[in-house]
């Protein structure tokens, strides 16, 4: 006789595994990066912002916050910090003169690119640690995350 709860327990045993493992590995993979990073690494915030505007190219203040799940004042306020910097440019648009439109500088370019590529070798290190079942789970893994992810918040797809 089977446990009727079982899927529904086997569902929150995933879920609270995901929720525990995810920001540990995130927040390990941000400090080996800043520990490599030769320029002073953007806050999360910002480089959140960099990669969508990387992607996104001519995106506005407020297609951005609603991607990021942020404040268009906040996003405003950082579009601002980053201009000043160099690594952000807004450009007015071509038919709509009220509307600023995001590039990223030849600058924000290559160092959105260091930070992906120190990302892709830590990333790749610890993956050559792993047994090769373990190794073809993660990749057989990376489109129900990719669901799950878009699930959570439809724009990020």
């Amino acid at each position: 006789m089977s446990d009727s709860s079982t899927p529904s327990r086997d569902i929150d045993r995933v879920a609270s595994g995901l929720a525990a493992c995810l920001p540990v590995l995130h927040r390990a993979l941000d400090r080996q990066v800043a520990a490599e990073y030769p320029h002073p690494k953007p806050p999360e915030g910002q480089l959140a912002l960099l990669r969508f505007v990387e992607s996104h190219e001519g995106a506005t203040v407020r297609e951005a916050a609603e991607a990021l799940l942020m404040k268009a004042n906040n996003v405003s306020a950082l579009v601002s910090q980053m201009t000043e910097r160099g690594l952000l440019e807004r450009r007015q648009d071509g038919t709509d003169k009220r509307v600023a439109r995001l590039h990223l500088t030849a600058t924000a370019r290559r160092r959105v690119a260091e930070v992906r590529e120190l990302e892709t070798a830590h990333i790749r290190r610890a993956l050559t640690s792993l047994t090769e079942g373990e190794k073809g789970a993660l990749g057989s893994a990376l489109g129900a995350l990719e669901a799950l992810a878009h699930r959570l918040h439809p724009a990020a797809g």
